[in-house]
């Protein structure tokens, strides 16, 4: 019999275990209730309880009956934190084509149906409802990525800011951990606070009348009106938020919307080593909470059950990618000591077998890197580290990551440790030979491909066409070919059948049926049948996303050709076939 007491509540009857009549936080959400560190939810439940406060977690209420689930806890002494999940669900509900998955990886039994569209503002509107009078705090990356206006694909259309359309009084964007603990503490100060009593935080949004003065020295973008009627006012908008997301220290922001103005206050400094090895600390289970034994395994958490995060953000920059917006693009790393103490912890669990399936992150090799001068990262605004070409003043030192590895592989119980996440090869293949040697650059590859790899290596070129990548930001193909050579001679050196398995996209902003017909042609040469592939989807706060739904560089204003109708985009993706 499992010890309910273990997980954090998520039944009225795990309360009585407590002995709680009633609790602080409520957090909802629309996934299925995993403790384990690559789960949200998970992470700030932890840190609540960890400040002494009584938290419980309402995973996946029903939002189609009488609402039963919204008010098995009542109302929270503090406030609701509401998140859609670990992805935006509309990602979560609906393929490229706009058909409804008939599968959803974070719910028991990997079925589909247990959360709505647009979760958090369903969500967050049943609360306010109920509950009128309740603080109600959006978070997660549904929230954060459409915090102001958006372009969503779902309805081919712009919409405002998620603040308006929710009803909630506060949105934290980012990864959460320290706006937490500051939201926490302005209940320690104030028993009975004001919503504006927040509005000082970092990292926090929120929506004010426009009769309330804002912060001269804010950065001031066109009304979610005038950006309905103006494509040009949209793109210049994100061209601001990109810019201001790349600084190291950003402005305020304010954004009219419906005769009210949402604020997004700058963002923390990414987390320290200290910090991020605290939130590791945290007394997880690491397993599903029990309620989800007899309704089947949850796909996302046996995919992650033994893998090590070891670092957040991604200096890589990609158009289309989420994580840089969501996560930052300054790394932050987490100490040996600590990776070492929790792969450890994994091989006490009692279904290890001996194998770790990753020690990674956003890209796996990105571990304790960063500026050589920091003073000349905080006066960057450039989107990549590593488009068009490697900075200069970019340490890329891998071998941080050997020690790494040697260390974990020496582990008793540990047959073998495979990196899974996506890793940058382009690091792995400057020109300079005293970076190669200076950076390990040759040794981690070897090591990487000789002892680390399941059997299949994934990467990420995306395209084969020049013109295409520049729109991604992704680097040249002969990039790609040049790491794969590499691969085959180190896998012929030590009589290895490994497969590399690439990653591409379809119907990319730039890409027409030309360049899908090249970039068949030219992936003919690659042994393996293709199954890494994926057809464009657009997805809120991205430059690609913009220039799909505007048909232009935000940057430039240069017209950019987009398959744009569901038919083109099915036709090009039928070329990977």
């Amino acid at each position: 019999m499992r010890d309910l007491k273990a997980w954090l509540p998520i039944t009225k009857k795990e309360l009585t275990l407590r002995g709680w009549e009633e609790v602080d936080v409520v957090l909802v959400t629309g996934d299925a209730y995993v403790d384990h560190p690559a789960f949200g939810c998970a992470i700030l439940g932890r840190i609540i309880e960890n400040e002494g406060f009584k938290v419980a977690i309402l995973p996946q209420p029903n939002w189609q009956d009488d609402q039963r689930d919204f008010k098995k806890f009542g109302k929270p002494r503090l406030f609701f934190g509401i998140t859609s999940g670990a992805m935006d669900s509309m990602v979560n509900h609906y393929t490229a084509a706009k058909r409804l998955r008939s599968t959803d990886a974070y719910t028991a039994g990997d079925k589909a149906g247990f959360r709505p569209d647009y979760a958090t503002t369903v969500y967050s509107r049943i609360i306010r409802h109920l509950y009128p009078d309740s603080l109600i705090i959006l978070g997660g990356i549904e929230a954060s990525l459409r915090r102001l206006t958006h372009y969503d694909y779902w309805s081919n259309q712009l919409m405002p800011s998620i603040l308006a359309e929710s009803g909630a009084d506060l949105l934290v964007y980012g990864m959460g951990e320290k706006s937490i603990k500051d939201i926490l503490n302005v209940f320690r100060v104030h028993s009975q606070p004001k919503v504006s009593h927040f509005y000082s935080l970092p990292q926090i949004a929120y929506i004010i009348d426009n009769q309330q003065s804002i912060n001269k020295n804010s950065l001031i973008l066109h009304s979610h009106e005038k950006c309905l009627q103006s494509k040009e006012k949209f793109a210049e908008n994100f061209k601001n938020i990109e810019t201001e997301s790349n600084k190291y220290s950003p402005s305020i922001i304010s954004q009219n919307v419906d005769n009210k103005t949402v604020i997004v206050n700058p963002p923390y400094p990414p987390l320290s080593e200290s910090e991020l090895d605290a939130v590791y600390e945290l007394p997880f289970t690491r397993l599903p909470h029990p309620k989800y034994e007899k309704r089947g395994e949850i796909p996302a958490f046996i995919m992650i059950q033994n893998s090590v995060n070891i670092h957040r953000g991604c200096f890589g920059g990609c158009s289309f990618c989420t994580i840089s917006a969501h996560q930052g693009k300054f790394i932050a790393s987490r100490s040996e000591k600590s990776i070492l103490k929790e792969v450890q912890k994994i091989t006490e669990l009692p279904y290890f077998k001996g194998y770790i399936s990753d020690l990674g992150g956003p890209s796996a090799n990105m571990y304790q890197m960063g500026g050589k001068n920091k003073k000349l990262c905080r006066q960057c605004q450039k989107p990549s580290c590593l488009f068009p070409k490697i900075c200069n003043n970019l340490n890329y030192n891998h071998l941080p990551l050997l020690q790494l590895y040697k260390k974990a592989n020496n582990i008793p119980k540990i047959k073998k440790i495979t990196i899974g996440s996506g890793i940058r090869y382009d690091m792995l293949l400057p020109e300079n030979q005293g970076v190669i040697k200076e950076y390990a650059l040759s040794e981690y590859t070897n090591e990487l491909i000789k002892n680390h790899v399941s059997g299949r290596l994934k990467v990420a070129p995306e395209h084969t066409e020049e013109h295409v990548l520049q729109w991604m930001r992704k680097p040249n193909f002969a990039v790609f070919l040049q790491f794969k050579d590499k691969f085959d001679q180190i896998n012929a050196k030590f009589h290895l059948k490994q497969q590399l398995i690439p990653y591409f996209i379809s119907s990319h902003p730039g890409c027409s049926l030309k360049d899908m017909q090249n970039l068949s042609r030219k992936i003919r040469i690659l042994p393996h049948k293709l199954e890494q592939v994926q057809d464009f989807t657009p997805t809120p706060m991205t430059l690609s996303s913009v220039i799909f739904y505007t048909g232009f560089d935000p940057y430039t204003h240069k017209k950019i050709y987009c398959a744009s109708n569901i038919k083109e985009k099915q036709t090009q993706k039928e070329y990977f076939l």
